[in-house]
């Protein structure tokens, strides 16, 4: 996602300048985790559409693969579909796998990408350098990851989960209820219920792809879809009327739709950031499991998990990191699991403390966790990973749910936590496939 909204905003940046129909030659330059795990992240792909003009959310899956043929096998590249290059990988696509950052940057991430854009002559028409951030975000080099204003100011800002719960107790109201607030001061009310039902509607439709969808995940490592065949023994339970004398078979439904998630994510399918795609299984997991086990669920429940989740997740973004690249994979899918875990207290009508308690004790128990996915694809052990997140997710809301008697620990001091223990984390275990699992077992 941000490699491909990287690329995309260069070629604009272009177009707006007058300078498009100039480019003769382009080249793209991969840095620290986006050329270490690139190939095995689709990053190469994602380039290649984002110069064409694409977009993740409106681009048809199905039409990517030969839309990628076509640009290699005739080595042209059209940029915004409007101005045709020469365009030969091994020239052009270039991934420094032994450099963190591009020369003379600023800003220091580990996932950098550098677009030059050159005339007739071989002069350099314009340089771009950008930063993935987490969750589909780009920086250019130089602008803060915090540096997207809003279109309007926001009539309750918070940056702390104290400030946000100070907020609520003021005003009488929910964490759903302020994020709400702010979502209206930049649309109507209207556009954003639809907004979030329209998010649910793509996570719904993407745990169905992966459901029925069966067939070897691309990448190499051969590893073979596995929802498929767990939704089959699990509705085959309850056809035969088995599956009521399992109190835990709900995890296991639970655990299907996380996994159906991130084997479409590893395919190459639409998923929804929440915060990642290499988390985006966690989020619809947890919902699916409130819409279909928890007695009187409904709408107005799920609108209150998703603003919950959301309000929780600016706190990650505003105070730590969403990349693994940055921070490990508690920054994925520990995040992932924190948002669900309060997000899924709010459905049930719990009270804002209860909340912030869920996403702490969420969070708390994924701290340290590496991001080491082997061959730099997000298979093993990412898809299982967030399975085990969406679990954490309910056990978390529901020891929150269960305590009379508050906690010691803060969301505010755990986030602070994760990200120090982030930045101490050797940079190997960041979703470099250097180290870990990626380096201790062996590639069949």
């Amino acid at each position: 996602m941000g490699p491909m909204r990287a690329a995309r905003r260069f070629v604009v940046e272009l177009a707006a300048e007058g300078r498009l129909d100039h480019v003769a030659n382009l080249r793209a330059e991969l840095y620290g985790s986006l050329a270490l795990t690139g190939l095995g992240h689709g990053t190469d792909r994602a380039v290649l559409l984002g110069l064409s003009g694409e977009e993740a959310q409106t681009i048809d899956p199905a039409t990517v693969d030969t839309k990628l043929a076509t640009i290699r096998s005739a080595h042209t590249l059209s940029l915004l579909g409007r101005r045709s290059i020469p365009f030969h990988e091994a020239d052009d696509l270039i991934f420094h796998r032994d450099r963190m950052y591009p020369p003379d940057s600023v800003t220091q991430h580990p996932n950098g990408v550098r677009f030059t854009a050159f005339d007739a002559t071989g002069s350099v028409l314009k340089s771009a350098t950008f930063f993935s951030v987490g969750g589909g975000f780009i920086v250019a080099d130089g602008e803060s990851a915090s540096a997207m204003p809003a279109a309007a100011p926001l009539p309750y800002p918070f940056r702390s989960a104290a400030e946000l719960l100070a907020m609520a107790a003021d005003n009488g109201c929910s964490i759903g209820d302020i994020m709400f607030r702010n979502e209206c001061a930049l649309r109507s009310p209207e556009e954003v219920r639809a907004g979030i039902l329209h998010i649910w509607d793509v996570m719904q439709a993407c745990v169905q792809r992966g459901m029925v969808t069966e067939g070897i995940l691309p990448g190499g490592l051969n590893v073979r879809r596995r929802a498929p065949r767990l939704t089959a023994r699990l509705r085959e339970k309850q056809r035969t009327g088995t599956a009521g004398d399992d109190p835990l078979a709900p995890l296991d439904w639970v655990t299907v739709y996380a996994m159906a998630v991130n084997e479409e994510n590893a395919a190459g399918g639409r998923v929804v950031t929440a915060p990642t795609n290499g988390a985006a299984g966690v989020v619809p997991a947890v919902a699916h499991y409130y819409l279909h086990f928890i007695p009187g669920a409904d709408e107005a429940g799920i609108l209150r998990y998703f603003l919950t989740s959301a309000a929780i997740g600016v706190l990650y973004k505003e105070n730590a990191s969403i990349s693994g690249a940055e921070v490990g994979c508690q920054g994925e899918v520990g995040v992932a699991c924190s948002m669900a875990a309060g997000g899924l207290v709010a459905a049930l009508g719990g009270t804002n403390g209860e909340i912030e308690h869920a996403a702490e004790i969420a969070m708390e128990h994924n701290l340290g966790m590496t991001c080491d996915p082997i061959g730099g694809l997000v298979q093993i052990p990412c898809i299982e990973r967030n399975g085990m997140g969406a679990v954490k997710a309910i056990n978390a809301a529901r020891m929150a749910m269960h305590e009379t008697e508050g906690h010691k620990l803060s969301l505010d001091q755990v986030i602070s936590t994760m990200y120090q223990t982030g930045l101490d984390m050797q940079s190997r275990y960041k979703e470099t496939s250097l180290a870990g699992l990626a380096l201790n077992v062996i590639e069949c």
